[in-house]
């Protein structure tokens, strides 16, 4: 089975993020007044091969983690599968 596997980073709560600030004051706040906060992220999407969702959630989590995608410290993740494909055409 083939699993698109979706990574999200962001920036804990409590931790400043710049870029959602800048994208809220300039952007946001000129179209709605009702939109009281814009937080940024990274969106990752893995294609992987792999025998069931679970393994390949925590493929991808594994990676995340092994390789430094994000810094536990100040980033929160979501890993979660987008949609699954049965590999053939």
């Amino acid at each position: 089975m083939i699993y698109y596997v979706e990574l999200i980073i962001t920036n804990k709560e409590g931790v400043r993020d710049p870029e959602g600030e800048t994208i809220q004051r300039y952007v946001v706040s000129r179209f709605s007044d009702k939109i009281t906060e814009t937080r940024s992220g990274k969106y990752l999407l893995f294609k992987v091969v792999s025998n069931n969702k679970d393994e390949a959630i925590e493929l991808v989590k594994k990676l995340a983690d092994e390789l430094r995608l994000y810094n536990p410290i100040v980033h929160k993740i979501e890993v979660k599968v987008n949609r699954i494909e049965d590999g053939s055409n």
